[in-house]
């Protein structure tokens, strides 16, 4: 498993990233497009998809060909809101827990996704193998990030306007634990971290105010599923499909999909815990979400 020293995490715990951010904030292109993207890059069906960096469920009802769906993210307040929305089904589960530190076995999943996840992540390559690691042979990883080399930042450079160079293929952190990256660098870290890359879809190419405020979203939208298979990866997002090319076990039958964080061992349950059965590090199960932040005392 990763270090316990993990690097610093962006939590959105008791933010109003639903209501701020995107319910009636103008970004219906956005969500659109995105969905679009998912459809085009997701196995048809599945047994066990895990969405990591879930939070408020935004994007979980497109999963509904799965038979199980596993939302992950850091914050318990987004989670919250998900199961509220999704509801206490076994078909869904919340997970609250550390993307560098994933609490499942080896092997549990046959599809994963991270859209609007990885740009707040400093170590690329610790939460690949973490993916990885859970991930079956052959599973498919479909992944966002945002574009370091999009059209308004090579405009803003050229123009003297922007310091870092959108050709540059290492990460520029523009706030803290808010990454750019650059396609050259994704794909490397793919292939570093044992995935195949597939396909590369450009998306959002009309993320801007003026556009969305002055033309119909459904015309944007239009546009922009045709853009996407253009190849021209000069969009703010990009969303690739991975194949999880050197997984080696294959658990995706498990009835117990969780592992203990720290050791890797198995669950011993009770009503609202989950005890390690190899090195007694305990969890708690709260509100119907399984809690994995920090350890019970």
């Amino acid at each position: 498993m990763a270090d316990q020293r993990e690097p610093k995490i962006c939590d959105y715990e008791g933010s109003a990233y639903r209501t701020d951010f995107w319910e009636g904030k103008g970004r219906d292109y956005e969500d659109r497009v995105e969905r679009i993207a998912l459809r085009r890059l997701l196995p048809k069906q599945g047994r066990r998809v895990l969405e990591l960096g879930a939070g408020f469920g935004r994007l979980s009802d497109e999963f509904l060909a799965f038979d199980q769906v596993v939302l992950l993210d850091y914050s318990f307040s987004q989670l919250q809101y998900a199961r509220e929305h999704y509801g206490a089904t076994e078909r869904f589960v919340y997970v609250a827990a550390n993307a560098y530190a994933l609490p499942f076995r080896a092997g549990v999943f046959d599809a994963a996704t991270m859209i609007r996840m990885i740009h707040h992540i400093a170590h690329v390559d610790d939460v690949l193998q973490q993916m990885q690691r859970v991930l079956t042979p052959n599973a498919a990883l479909i992944l966002e990030y945002a574009n370091k080399r999009n059209l308004k930042a090579i405009v803003r450079h050229a123009l003297g306007k922007q310091t870092w160079s959108p050709y540059d293929e290492a990460p520029v952190e523009f706030v803290e634990l808010n990454f750019d990256f650059h396609p050259a660098y994704i794909g490397k870290a793919l292939k570093n971290n044992g995935f195949s890359l597939q396909r590369r879809l450009p998306v959002s190419f009309f993320r801007l105010n003026l556009l969305k405020d002055n033309l119909p979203t459904g015309l944007l939208v239009g546009l922009d599923a045709l853009l996407q298979h253009s190849g021209l990866l000069y969009a703010p997002s990009v969303f690739t499909r991975s194949i999880a090319a050197t997984s080696t076990e294959n658990n995706l039958n498990a009835a117990d999909i969780f592992a203990c964080p720290v050791c890797e061992g198995g669950f011993a349950r009770a009503e609202n815990t989950l005890a390690c059965t190899d090195c007694g590090t305990r969890y708690a199960v709260s509100d119907g979400i399984y809690d994995f932040k920090a350890p019970l005392e």
